[in-house]
């Protein structure tokens, strides 16, 4: 077994420490990474707060990992030691369900394997990306191409893919007009890949205080939802809403911002449910969806299309010392846009 340093949570209501944590041998499908960033995710801070449900800890989060291969398994042939690779929100899958088959691990029928605090294949709780290194297979591990830093990767995995899925599969390009709720970690990377495929976007943000950023962004307009004349105004402007924060919103009167077969696709996971008038949605054959995610296949695409555009999250990299403060940080909406905890202050060398 190798050993890793780590930051974990003991509790759902104490801060995280410093431990050390057990990974699997590298087995002939495995990947050995040395992680060297990883980002700090919202649900991050819900799951070790038990807003999703209870926990087994001590639980070490961090699904947003970028880092260097170190070792293969005998049997490995999609990466080799020295790759920069990546490791989002899934480490395993069924691999024989329809949705597996067809790319979409993230919707396995069987349910995924997430990253930290889900059962892994040996019985044990999965550990997340808070560490300075980690065992996936090989079918889990994406390559981050040259071009991209490996700080401003780490987003991706998660931030990046969980905005990217979405507009992909309802078509943003050029002729659509894409409103982006909330301009937080999600939020902005949204912003940045919807103007990428050449869609008009517009920022919904409860003030506009954040204004000048969603513009330098890609964004052509930005509106304040405090202000009660937006929803007037922009009454069926959008074709795509992509609603990314993590708390309750109006739900229906954001439905009537799409125009006529419009969707308003859900990727923020409050805890609470989200009411939906049935009119908001007959009135104007809109739909309202929800989307988790992506395959690792469309993860790849995803990270393809960053390099190609130059595209990276932004980024503020801190300290393993800093994680506690990053959190409530990140509750009060006071990052631009996304902590990264760089691993080199964890330690370096695993033990066997």
């Amino acid at each position: 077994m190798l050993t890793a340093n780590a930051y974990a949570a003991p509790s759902a209501d104490g801060d995280l420490i410093p431990t050390t944590i057990e990974r699997r041998d590298v087995g002939p499908h495995d990947v050995l990474i040395e992680i060297k960033f990883a980002g700090i995710c919202h649900s991050d801070i819900h799951t070790v707060r038990g807003d999703w449900g209870p926990q087994q800890y001590p639980l070490v989060p961090g699904h947003e990992i970028a880092g260097i291969v170190t070792e293969v398994g005998a049997a490995v042939t999609k990466h080799s030691v020295g790759d920069r690779v990546g490791v989002g929100c899934m480490v395993n899958s069924c691999g024989d369900c329809v949705n597996c088959q067809a790319g979409e691990e993230q919707y396995c029928l069987k349910g995924n394997t997430g990253t930290y605090g889900a059962v892994d294949r040996d019985g044990t709780i999965t550990q997340g990306g808070y560490s300075t290194h980690v065992v996936v297979t090989e079918d889990f591990v994406v390559t981050i191409p040259e071009g991209i830093e490996l700080d401003a990767a780490a987003p991706l995995l998660c931030a990046g893919i969980t905005t990217y899925s979405p507009l992909r599969h309802w078509g943003a390009g050029p002729g659509k007009k894409v409103a982006v709720v909330g301009l937080g970690g999600l939020g902005h990377m949204a912003v940045k890949l919807a103007h990428a495929m050449g869609a008009e976007v517009t920022v919904l943000s409860q003030s506009l205080k954040k204004q000048e950023d969603g513009l330098k962004l890609g964004a052509e307009h930005y509106y304040a939802t405090s202000d009660e004349t937006t929803f007037t105004d922009l009454a069926g402007s959008f074709d795509l809403i992509i609603n990314t924060v993590s708390a309750s919103i109006d739900i229906s009167s954001y439905l009537q911002l799409l125009s006529l077969d419009g969707a308003l696709v859900n990727v923020g996971a409050p805890a609470e449910p989200l009411p939906v008038n049935a009119f908001a949605l007959i009135g104007g054959r809109r739909s309202f969806a929800g989307s988790m995610i992506g395959g690792i296949r469309e993860t790849q695409e995803m990270l393809d299309f960053c390099a190609e555009h130059n595209l990276g999250a932004e980024i503020e990299v801190i300290p393993a010392g800093k994680i506690n403060d990053a959190y409530e940080r990140v509750l009060a909406s006071d990052v631009r846009y996304r902590f990264v905890i760089d691993t080199s202050t964890l330690s370096q060398v695993p033990t066997r």
